[in-house]
């Protein structure tokens, strides 16, 4: 298959990259984490046999470069980043979207705000913490993060973080013996790593304290399927998408590996995605 369309779209304060291939109605892919648009590399080819597949590097993340490095993010202009994607790449047909993690946050504000737009929203582990009942604690485990980072760095952040993240405050997984990957495997891991400090330092708080709107959503549950791992239950980036899916009376669906399927297991979740995409 022949490597993606790239191009850039001007937004507010931001340059966003974005790569487009395959044909048919338009399938957004918006990354979460460190990633860009090519963390979804894997699932893509698989996905563009049946959709125009977009992806893009959300503000501030690899090639999608900020005006002002220092700006705060907030869930709603990273929205309505996603729904000027929307307008230039479909403007006249609403559009299927996957969201993975931070933004599966993303897809659910852009879901509440411009429904119309949207035949169906894939919401994979959205990490939308404050709809837990104990989202205090987790409160907490953001503002111990970002005092790490603030004084200590990175890595020890990262390490807080990982704990936190962990089913029942569990132990992290053993370190693995060191990989060499592929040079382009190589490349995003290391664009991953560039892009840390600013996920850390810029999104990890705002995105973690955004609560949905839960009325709204579950008045559009016709075009929300609420996603997890299925390596990844009871961990935090889980129980979220879980506790919407009770709330709202819904299933839960579960993709294939946990929290980064994506990567992990790219064909399967994209097989397991296609089915998901059909009413």
């Amino acid at each position: 298959m022949n490597g993606p369309t790239t191009g850039s779209l001007r937004v507010n304060g931001a340059n966003l990259h974005y790569e487009v291939r395959g044909q048919g109605p338009l399938l957004l892919l918006i990354p979460g984490g460190a990633g860009g648009a090519a963390s979804l590399d894997g699932i893509a080819d698989g996905l563009a046999a049946t959709y125009t597949v977009a992806a893009y590097d959300p503000r501030g993340m690899s090639r999608s470069v900020l005006d002002d490095p220092e700006a705060e993010q907030h869930v709603a202009e990273h929205a309505d980043d996603a729904f000027r994607m929307l307008e230039l790449l479909s403007p006249d047909e609403p559009a299927r979207i996957l969201g993975i993690s931070s933004g599966a946050i993303t897809a659910l504000h852009l879901l509440t705000t411009r429904p119309e737009r949207l035949t169906r929203v894939v919401a994979h582990e959205p990490p939308v913490v404050e709809v837990l009942p104990d989202a205090a604690e987790h409160r907490a485990l953001v503002a111990r993060v970002q005092e790490t980072f603030r004084t200590q760095g990175l890595m020890p952040a990262m390490a807080e973080f990982a704990v936190g993240l962990k089913a029942d405050g569990g132990d992290t997984a053993p370190p693995q013996p060191e990989m060499r990957l592929p040079p382009q495997a190589a490349a995003r891991a290391e664009q991953t790593m560039a892009n840390l400090p600013y996920f850390v330092g810029r999104i990890v708080a705002p995105f973690m304290s955004y609560a949905p709107d839960t009325a709204r959503l579950a008045a559009l549950t016709d075009r929300l399927v609420l996603a997890g791992g299925e390596d990844s239950r009871g961990e935090l980036s889980y129980r979220p998408a879980a506790h919407l899916a009770e709330r709202f009376g819904t299933e839960l669906l579960h993709f294939p590996g946990g929290h980064t399927g994506t990567t992990t297991h790219p064909a399967e979740f994209a097989d397991a995605l296609l089915k998901a995409l059909t009413p």
